[in-house]
């Protein structure tokens, strides 16, 4: 079993920045494919930033490229996710998912077996 815990949300005005940050515990094998997902309120789970770390493979959804970047720092065993410029349209519960294995549609929620609690952010105009 892989336990993931989210930190790092909370309140931001428009045009804020905040980091994310996902420890990962339990039976972890070398390579994974670890993802962040947000879902907001009446809206489908959206696939934000996933991240292989057999080689590092980066994938962005459309409406986040150029604002968030998704990090692994291995040997503390957390995911980050860095984000900047935020708007309205970023309130949601981000969640941090993994499986294990490269991820054959890394961007996809059904692809991924692990879950985490979520984390709310929430951006004011």
């Amino acid at each position: 079993q892989v336990q993931l815990v989210e930190s790092g949300g909370g309140s931001v005005q428009a045009g804020g920045s905040l980091r994310l940050s996902c420890v990962v515990s339990g039976d972890t094998s070398p390579y994974y494919s670890m993802a962040w997902f947000r879902q907001a309120a009446g809206k489908e789970r959206e696939g934000v930033a996933s991240i292989y770390t057999g080689g590092h493979v980066i994938h962005y959804g459309d409406s986040v490229k150029g604002r968030f970047t998704i990090s692994l720092d291995s040997a503390k065993k957390t995911l980050y996710l860095q984000m900047n410029s935020l708007g309205p349209e970023d309130t949601a519960m981000y969640y941090c998912a993994a499986i294990r294995g490269l991820a054959p549609s890394p961007l996809e929620h059904k692809a991924y077996y692990f879950w985490g609690q979520g984390t709310q952010v929430t951006v004011s105009s």
